[in-house]
């Protein structure tokens, strides 16, 4: 397979996470392992380096945890995304 090729699918890839992301509706949430289970970590980075008023704080931990800490708890509380103490109830949450 060809660099362009593999470039090719990898900028595919990315932009179907970052379609993913905004399809996230209100008041709820998915985890990096949802938006994608191969590579959740290119989730994270996708995250941290694209700004394309994505709803970045839509996105938690496989344990509900929240990984920016009290103003992410904040949106999410807004937002409408049910929690369980300082976790989000991803039973109830997950689109």
């Amino acid at each position: 397979m060809s660099g362009t090729v593999k470039r090719q699918r990898h900028e595919s890839r990315i932009e179907a996470i970052i379609e993913r992301i905004r399809d996230i509706p209100a008041g709820h949430v998915q985890t990096y392992g949802d938006l994608d289970s191969i590579a959740p970590r290119l989730v994270g980075r996708i995250l941290a380096t694209t700004h394309d008023d994505l709803p970045w704080f839509r996105v938690v931990r496989a344990d509900g945890t929240i990984p920016k800490g009290t103003a992410h708890r904040d949106l999410l509380i807004q937002d409408g995304v049910p929690m369980r103490g300082d976790r989000v109830d991803l039973e109830r949450a997950r689109a």
